[in-house]
């Protein structure tokens, strides 16, 4: 028989197999197996998409990323375009489509590799002895920016290859620092700088073994970290410049978030000339009109604040001229995308509990919601369509096209339908209640995967992160309520004040008061959930959170521990003043608490949940991850000793090796069945 065939055979089988199997609620081993689809880019013809799809091996413990191939009208099933074994992403067309350059691990680092789509085996582009972290091809196609890590102090990059091997060989292992940052995130700085280099492409698309630096003099990184990616730089249309986001700020960079745009030419002969420094605030997305003329980007007005909503601006390059487009949407924008003909410009953000894209007319400023109904993950824009990748609280990612204004909308890939044939997820709904100062709040309620009229359920109260985030309609592989309905729990989730998507003050409304109208709508929203839904049991219910949620499960532990039967800390801040010392990026405490712990000390204790820890008596199960540097080990360990010293019923759950979050596919199962052993063992008791 031939391949296509048995494959069809096997695939029938599978799904009548599936079609008689007893459904069930969503494990955690379905999320970590979960595929998932991101990143669609459009060819220069719009009739083709190229998008990610990430693989989890749960067997090796890891996951891998291909890159897939499916036409916009609908009528091919997509197509696999990079083998198995290595992990390949950020997929960019060759100007005239008929090739597909993208990011692959399999020459055994991270280069640019060249695939040509009418056949044959892909070539790589670069062969540096360094990681690329990312790159941009030129609007001719024929030269290529990208990213190394490298000591700025160094000529070449063999200079830093020498440093690297030199240090490794060293037969002492310290290290000695002069100034912050001395770790990020997960990493301690070795005193390498992510910059931007240029190069061009020879006759056999091979980049030249020495590139130029053209962010050289800039002592920041380019793009940004930890989490910066290409979308902070961009090519000028005629090739010849380009325009970068970077932070420049010496010894004080872990307290600043002043990030400015500069441009550079890509020759390099010149300092690069930065676009924005009256701005002391964040800079960031730069993309340019298709005459080069207008640079459009987002900017933040409040030095030190990073959940300061990004406005969208334009500047006319020749004059310098700088206007705000769409001032009156109170929504902060993510990365832009311009539309082919000039007139509108696209971005997806936060927006009443959901994260959908929107299109910014650039003459007016009005903004139109073009694609709503859970997340939207990812996005590309062709002249008359959209296509983007989209989850809910109820269905993982997948590839969706719709006309540019949003109508028509149709389903391009269907990837985990088998593993979800027999998955049963909890039916949502979104409510509302009064809150703090009687400002409208809004919440999420899930209901169990078996639910049934007339029965009463346990309940996940999750409280999210950030604490300037949002936790709504989306498909979350972390905290993901579905994980408790699959286990026979009703979740229930508040966006209370400081959640983005409501409007800058709401957020805004955080700072400098963790504790205050926070746990005030938590508490009315809790009522009002018991209020409104009958099959949720009070008198069975744990309360959850991680990050600035993990803070406010210690808070709530001596503020508000009525309610709860038992709770769970994944790497929530324990003592705020000890908080303002040992995190990395100082600006997030300095800005919350307005000042440092020495200058404000009054404003580190006012919340601070180290000062009730007399009052905590509920079992607390207490997660914490050893590379997190954002709210470092010592904060778990301090919780966990005080519960213990205290008498309390407690665990912890160390992973040595996960950084803020657990990304681990054994680990996050591991955490899962914890955790949900915790919520069982004191919730269902005698049931």
């Amino acid at each position: 028989m031939p391949m296509r065939r048995t494959a069809l055979a096997l695939a029938l089988v599978a799904a009548a197999v599936a079609a008689h199997a007893a459904p069930r609620g969503m494990t955690a081993t379905d999320l970590v197996s979960f595929d998932r689809v991101s990143a669609p880019t459009l060819s220069p013809d719009g009739k083709r998409v190229v998008f990610t799809l990430r693989e989890a091996d749960l067997d090796a413990n890891k996951a891998a990323i291909a890159l897939w191939l499916t036409d916009i009208d609908g009528k091919t099933a997509p197509r696999r375009l990079t083998a198995s074994g290595s992990s390949a992403n950020s997929a960019q067309f060759s100007p005239d489509g008929r090739a597909l350059f993208f990011l692959s691990s399999r020459s055994g680092s991270m280069q640019v590799w060249r695939l040509d789509l009418s056949g044959g085996e892909a070539q790589q582009v670069t062969h540096y002895a360094l990681d690329v972290g990312g790159f941009k091809l030129a609007p001719d196609g024929k030269s290529i920016a990208f990213s190394l890590e490298v000591f700025t102090d160094c000529a070449d990059l063999g200079c830093t290859s020498k440093r690297l091997e030199e240090a490794s060989a060293k037969r002492s292992s310290g290290v000695l620092y002069d100034s912050l940052f001395v770790r990020h995130w997960d990493t301690w700085m070795d005193g390498r700088r992510s910059q931007l280099f240029v190069s061009a492409l020879d006759a056999t698309h091979r980049a030249a073994a020495a590139p130029v630096r053209v962010s050289r003099g800039i002592e920041g990184d380019v793009p940004s970290k930890p989490f910066g990616d290409a979308g902070e730089y961009a090519w000028a249309p005629d090739g010849k410049s380009l325009v970068f986001s970077a932070r420049v700020a010496g010894k004080g960079e872990p307290w600043s978030t002043n990030f400015d745009l500069y441009r550079s030419d890509v020759a390099g002969s010149a300092a690069p000339q930065n676009l924005t420094e009256d701005n002391p605030a964040w800079d960031t997305a730069p993309t340019f009109s298709a005459d080069g003329r207008t640079l459009y980007y987002t900017a933040m007005k409040r030095p030190g604040f990073e959940a300061d909503r990004y406005a969208i601006m334009a500047k006319t390059l020749a004059t310098g001229a700088t206007r705000e487009i769409a001032p009156q949407w109170d929504r902060s924008a993510g990365a832009l995308t311009l539309s082919h003909d000039g007139r509108t410009l696209y971005t997806a953000a936060d927006d009443m509990g959901e994260h959908p894209l929107f299109a910014i007319d650039i003459a007016s400023g009005e903004a139109t919601r073009v694609v709503g109904g859970g997340a939207i993950e990812g996005f590309d824009v062709g002249r008359d369509i959209v296509v983007f990748a989209r989850s809910t609280l109820t269905a993982p990612a997948n590839l969706f096209r719709a006309q540019s204004g949003g109508s028509q909308e149709t389903p391009l890939a269907t990837f985990n339908n088998a593993r979800l044939a027999e998955v049963r997820f909890g039916e949502y709904e979104q409510f509302e209640f009064a809150g703090a100062n009687g400002d409208t709040v809004h919440g999420y309620v899930v209901k169990p995967w078996n639910y049934s009229a007339g029965n009463t359920y346990p309940v996940a109260f999750i409280i999210h992160g950030g604490p300037q985030g949002s936790m709504g309609n989306s498909f979350h592989y972390r905290w993901n309520p579905q994980s408790y309905a699959g286990a026979g729990y009703a979740a229930v989730f508040i966006d209370f004040h400081g959640s983005t998507g409501y409007g800058q003050a709401f957020t805004d409304a955080i700072s400098g008061d963790w504790g205050g109208k926070p746990l005030e709508d938590l508490q009315k929203g809790w009522a009002a959930a018991l209020a409104k839904y009958d099959f949720l049991d009070g008198d069975r219910a744990c309360a959850l959170g991680a990050s600035y949620g993990g803070y406010m499960i210690n808070w709530i532990a001596g503020n508000w521990n009525d309610p709860w039967k038992c709770l769970v800390n994944h790497d929530g801040v324990f003592d705020t003043r000890s908080m303002g010392y040992v995190t990395e990026e100082l600006w997030f405490t300095e800005w919350e608490n307005g000042g440092t712990p020495y200058e404000q000390p009054a404003n580190y204790e006012k919340w601070n949940p180290v000062n009730h820890v007399a009052k905590w008596r509920v079992p607390m199960l207490v997660v914490q991850g050893e590379k997190d540097y954002r709210v470092p080990v010592d904060q778990g360990l301090s919780t966990f000793t005080a519960l213990q010293r205290r008498g309390i019923e407690s665990q912890l759950l160390y992973f040595p090796d996960e950084n803020h979050w657990v990304l681990r596919p054994q680990n996050s199962v591991h955490w899962h069945a914890t955790v949900i052993g915790w919520l069982d063992r004191h919730t269902k008791v005698g049931e």
